[in-house]
């Protein structure tokens, strides 16, 4: 392995979306990550969405880099096996209902006094505290409590939804967060590992820009808007002669300026009203009007090449045909080849962030269900007898 994470153990207890991706981003920068199954099937995403032969395509995105094991952690000895794994780990990260760890006494108190330098990411659908803890809740949950739902649709429509798991990928970028800033307190002697408490609810919560104070000073509400940005113009989506769509972001006063002369309206340009954003915020529909009365007259691709002379920010809405497509995704290394089982080649989307010096790196696709098993117990001191008990006895697969 390589990687800025090389050395770090994880012990991932999750499944679907939320915690295995959260341990995805640490496995591609060297962790190692193990993570836990159950005997029935394992984790459910490997039968989500689109299958091969079987299995998911997500699953081998997921799950790359990982190391499965399968333990029955309702016995005494699926238990024992993840304290011995916690004992040499720096990182667990979950994603059960609060208080299932306890019940199966493998929660914080118990984890951390085994390893008092763990960091435990505790990802749930409100937190490990507060009225709602013992609520079931999935990242489409989160979406809608944190205000993202009911600011996303047309004005004039139902709140509408992001077409990902919005909800459970931001809890997992916050997970990360969190356990790189505790895992660089312990390396450094500032201390020892802590809870790092997760919910979707606040992770949607925290990408909502001004929207509480804009209440609570002005008792404003923001609405639905399409594809415009409410107070921040001209931003928006707008339609072209050839059925497309196009986005244009002109709303920096001098990129504004340079969008009104692209489009021949100087006279937009140099009024004073609209030399600031809050003027330009003022007359929003006034602004988009004269866009779209360009756009509606030249093919996407004219707009496009015409903006981009400009200097003014402007691009397509991309369809995932349009992605596979793209130079630009190739050029960054964001759409790798992988080999699934069987020989299979397929594209896969490639790494995020981009380091210079430890950058990450696929080195397998999802693992079949309990594969690293012998060799993850093996680590730990197990012989070939005992583990072969374990498994007579259903404590392993």
């Amino acid at each position: 392995m390589s990687g800025p994470l090389q050395g770090i153990r994880v012990i991932e207890i999750g499944t679907l979306i939320a915690a295995p991706f959260a341990a995805r981003l640490l496995a591609e920068f060297g962790a190692e990550v193990i993570k836990i199954e159950a005997p029935d099937g394992g984790d459910p995403l490997r039968k989500w969405r689109k299958l091969h032969e079987g299995t998911s395509l997500w699953w081998y995105l997921q799950s790359r880099n990982k190391k499965s094991i399968c333990l029955n952690l309702k016995s005494a000895d699926g238990v024992d096996i993840v304290k011995r794994l916690a004992a040499d780990a720096d990182i667990i990260i979950e994603n059960l209902r609060p208080g299932a760890l306890e019940k199966l006494g493998i929660g914080w108190d118990v984890i951390h006094s085994i390893n008092p330098k763990l960091t435990m990411v505790r990802i749930s659908g409100y937190g490990q505290s507060g009225p709602y803890r013992d609520r079931p809740g999935f990242g489409a949950i989160g979406e809608a409590m944190g205000g993202i739902r009911y600011t996303t649709g047309e004005a004039d429509g139902a709140p509408a939804r992001v077409g990902v798991s919005l909800g459970d990928s931001l809890a997992s970028l916050h997970g990360v967060i969190g356990a790189l800033m505790s895992l660089l307190r312990v390396k450094t002697g500032q201390g020892d590992g802590q809870i790092v408490d997760v919910s979707l609810v606040e992770s949607v919560f925290n990408l909502m820009e001004s929207l509480i104070p804009e209440y609570d000073l002005l008792g404003h509400v923001r609405e639905r808007s399409g594809g415009a940005l409410p107070g921040i113009a001209p931003s928006n989506t707008y339609p072209t002669e050839d059925n497309g769509f196009v986005v244009i972001a002109g709303n920096s006063d001098p990129i504004f300026r340079r969008l009104m002369h692209a489009i021949g309206r100087a006279d937009l340009a140099d009024d004073p009203a609209l030399a600031r954003n809050d003027g330009r915020a003022a007359q929003c529909a006034r602004l988009d009007e004269a866009i779209v009365a360009w756009t509606r007259h030249h093919s996407t691709n004219d707009v496009l090449a015409t903006l981009e002379s400009a200097e003014v920010p402007a691009g397509r809405i991309y369809s995932v045909a349009d992605i596979v497509s793209d130079p630009h995704y190739r050029a960054r290394d964001m759409l790798l080849q992988a080999d699934l089982p069987g020989g299979v080649s397929v594209k896969m989307p490639g790494i995020v962030p981009k380091l210079s010096e430890t950058p990450g790196e696929i080195r397998w696709q999802g693992p079949m269900l309990g594969e690293h098993t012998d060799s993850v117990l093996g680590t730990l001191g197990l012989d070939r007898s005992e583990v072969e008990r374990l498994r007579r006895e259903g404590a392993v697969q």
